[in-house]
């Protein structure tokens, strides 16, 4: 049996070790901002944070989750006041959506651990989320939008 906690919840998966941690959280728990995109890791969409980290949940086992503390978009705060979503919204920063809930992910995993982030942090840290509607600089900005509501940037 396999023990994580999602969003705060203590959670329990009897099957497969090696079934991906996306499609645990978005079949069985129906947290489905979490999203599908490539499958290998390569996009973001599907980003999560594993104790902290900034995760590809659709490479992620629930055997390599086990004993850890997942958070999803829907945890990041359920009422959507974290800093990046508050931000993400004052600029709108989506066009289609798709892969905003792991933009933001990746961003809250960035601030963080990096509350001041220089331009080039930013980069290193988006590198590898993929926007296909091209909103790279409207997150870039919303992302030193937080950093300022989250009192990082001044």
């Amino acid at each position: 049996m396999i023990e994580i906690s999602v969003n705060g919840k203590g959670r329990k998966f009897e099957g497969d070790g090696d079934v991906p941690l996306l499609w645990y959280l978005r079949d069985e728990l129906e947290l489905t901002g979490t999203k599908f995109g490539c499958g290998m890791g390569l996009c973001g969409a599907c980003t999560v944070h594993l104790n902290g980290e900034a995760v590809r949940s659709c490479v992620t086992t629930l055997s390599s989750a086990a004993g850890k503390k997942i958070t999803t978009i829907e945890g990041l705060s359920p009422t959507g006041t974290h800093p990046c979503q508050v931000a993400w919204e004052k600029l709108n920063v989506a066009q289609c959506g798709y892969c905003q809930c792991g933009q933001i992910m990746q961003a809250a995993a960035l601030l963080a651990k990096t509350p001041r982030p220089t331009a080039a942090q930013i980069d290193e840290a988006m590198d590898g989320n993929l926007c296909r509607c091209g909103t790279y600089t409207r997150i870039h900005a919303a992302i030193l939008e937080a950093s300022k509501a989250a009192g990082g940037v001044k």
